[in-house]
């Protein structure tokens, strides 16, 4: 056996959104049956260099799904402009459960990036307003190019908000969207009064109020990913129907860390895991839903899911590609 390694762009090449989204959401319902394996995210904090590193392991065995692998990933915040370096960094290695064998080891940081954006995606697609046609992004980093191209698969989105301090960075994001869809530069209320918002900052203190929200606004949270970190104002919180990836990690490090741990939000406040949702055992959206929001934290479930999914296309592209030169 070999082992096949996969650079950035060859993630970007086998990771279509749409194929995505669905494992993502495939794995989110193995998750909620309990035909996952996924031991707590592990932490090594380095506050000398503002980051820490993280590792993500987990194994899925739910029907046609047989998979494990663990993704090693930083994150620091100061990258970007200190370093030309991306804020998130990661390996993933997809292994074969029944032998142990790595079959790949594949760049992690665009594998995050595009799961993350399909995770925003399979909550959009339960909790948002079935219309849905403008999207508000707050932070215009790498993350929200897979926001907007992933929640575009579920929804049919026309117009778009971005509002970011970096002014290079809302230029960057507009040339790159400009042409497929009405893309413009917003405040941050301008961006959160849209159909659909995903928040993708690092900020500790909120920056999205509840007079900022539309009347039906769905609110993707993907920004918090480490104690202290927290963009929704707690009132939104408490007047949303809340759902969460999942409740150990959320409480620990997702939007929810800070209320949570001090008292003003609690288990009552919480309407569901998304999984519960997935299969059907809690609702979604319904019509007497205001604001919804989606807590993610990032799953290796996830992880695993979209490794899979470029390790059978790159394989079967591989096999392909020697037929042909077989028959040339």
């Amino acid at each position: 056996m070999e082992t096949t390694f996969l650079s950035s762009d060859d993630v970007t090449r086998f990771a279509p959104m749409s194929a995505l989204v669905d494992a993502v959401e495939d794995a989110f319902a193995a998750y909620e049956r309990g035909d996952v394996q996924m031991p707590a995210k592990s932490y090594i904090d380095l506050p000398q260099y503002n980051g820490d590193f993280r590792a993500m392991p987990a194994y899925m065995d739910a029907g046609e799904w047989d998979a494990a692998g663990i993704k090693w990933v930083n994150v620091h915040p100061d990258n970007p402009d200190a370093n030309d370096l991306p804020t998130v960094m990661g390996t993933m290695i997809y292994s074969d459960p029944e032998t142990g064998f790595p079959l790949a080891v594949m760049d992690g940081t665009e594998l995050t990036m595009r799961r993350t954006g399909a995770a925003a995606a399979v909550a959009t697609d339960h909790l948002a307003v079935e219309d849905a046609r403008s999207l508000g992004i707050v932070g215009a980093g790498v993350q929200s190019y897979a926001q907007l191209e992933a929640i575009s698969e579920v929804r049919p989105i026309e117009e778009v908000v971005v509002s970011d301090l970096d002014e290079a960075a809302v230029e960057a994001f507009l040339e790159a969207f400009g042409d497929e869809f009405d893309v413009r530069r917003g405040s941050i209320a301008e961006a959160a009064g849209c159909d659909v918002l995903s928040t993708v900052t690092p900020v500790r203190e909120p920056i999205v109020s509840r007079a900022d929200l539309g009347e039906h606004t769905h609110v993707n949270a993907m920004g918090a990913d480490a104690d202290g970190k927290h963009e929704l104002a707690d009132e939104v919180l408490l007047e949303a129907k809340l759902v969460i990836d999942d409740y150990e990690q959320t409480t620990h490090s997702g939007e929810i860390n800070v209320p949570w741990q001090d008292g003003t939000l609690t288990e009552a406040d919480i309407h569901a895991q998304i999984g519960e949702i997935v299969v059907g055992s809690s609702p979604g959206r319904t019509d007497a839903d205001a604001i919804t929001v989606f807590d993610s934290t990032g799953l290796a479930i996830q992880d695993v899911a979209a490794a899979r999914v470029v390790y059978d296309r790159a394989r079967s592209a591989n096999a392909d590609s020697l037929a042909l030169m077989r028959s040339d």
